[in-house]
């Protein structure tokens, strides 16, 4: 039997301590991220979240381990991939995904990636001296020109489709014009609460927009439930204040007098004693009523 390192029994020991005293575990990959930017990104999670790298067999051993007392987070094994690292937070799946996805910044290109989506370059001045700034430009299929002494992108063009390989010279030339094309970070593959397992899939979506479309169905929902007359704890007040407004409107449209209408009746009364008034020769008013009409 080959023999097994004791650091070994004591990290995935200490890793499966965080997967048994958290409420949410998530597995991230953090393939590719350069130092400074990781150790930003971990300053930026600490308050809420704990990342712990570590082979990815050691994860996958503590997550076996862990099974028997946080029943199916050993499910979490299929997110298990690249360079991954455990990250154990209180925190909801979907918090963590927002707050894991704003860690991540753009970073220039080095040439040999492939393009994320295409990378252009707008026509405009540039900050650059005329010089031989241009002819590098050109030969990096940037179509550059020296117009009133400055340089500028004469039209708008697509350098590297996406899904192409960024050459190294076409690097070079976007990072001199501040195009930081390569995005950097956490990749969350998957996290594991009150057992359940959530894929970065489901975890992506607009938290404002989502809170918008909620407060909508629940703003339709309710005009229903009021349209309807169904009676529950949230329509039971304004459909008893809608029936009291449709009764009193009932009433003073029928001319039924009650403590609540009389005073409306007397004054729509008047008002239309005033009309009729209005329209009646002089000689047919009395004095009060010429008074009033003055």
């Amino acid at each position: 039997m080959a023999h097994v390192a004791k650091w070994k029994h004591g990290e995935v020991a200490e890793i499966a301590n965080l997967l048994t005293n958290n409420k949410v575990i998530g597995i991230v990959e953090i393939g590719g991220i350069p130092g400074p930017q990781m150790q930003k990104m971990r300053k930026n999670l600490q308050k809420n979240a704990v990342v712990r790298s570590a082979k990815n067999t050691l994860i996958l051993k503590a997550l076996d381990e862990a099974e028997s007392k946080v029943k199916g987070i050993s499910a979490l094994k299929d997110a298990v991939k690249g360079q991954a690292a455990v990250i154990a937070t209180d925190m909801n799946p979907f918090k963590l995904f927002g707050q894991i996805k704003a860690t991540r910044t753009m970073t220039p290109a080095k040439g040999g990636e492939t393009a994320p989506s295409d990378i252009s370059v707008k026509s405009g001045e540039t900050n650059f001296k005329p010089g031989p700034i241009v002819g590098e430009l050109q030969k990096a299929g940037i179509p550059a020109a020296i117009q009133d002494g400055k340089v500028v992108i004469k039209t708008d063009k697509v350098l590297i489709p996406a899904g192409q390989k960024i050459p190294a010279d076409v690097a070079q030339m976007i990072t001199r014009l501040e195009i930081f094309p390569i995005e950097v970070g956490m990749t969350l593959h998957g996290v594991y609460e009150d057992g359940k397992i959530f894929k970065s899939d489901v975890l992506d979506i607009n938290i404002d927009e989502f809170k918008m479309k909620l407060q909508q169905a629940s703003n339709y929902a309710f005009n229903l439930a009021i349209e309807s007359a169904w009676v529950n704890k949230m329509t039971i007040m304004p459909l008893l204040q809608k029936a009291h407004r449709d009764a009193f409107a009932l009433a003073m449209e029928k001319n039924i007098i009650t403590k609540e209408t009389v005073k409306n009746l007397l004054s729509k009364a008047h008002r239309n004693m005033m009309v009729v008034a209005s329209r009646a020769q002089q000689e047919a008013l009395d004095e009060d009523l010429k008074k009033m009409m003055t």
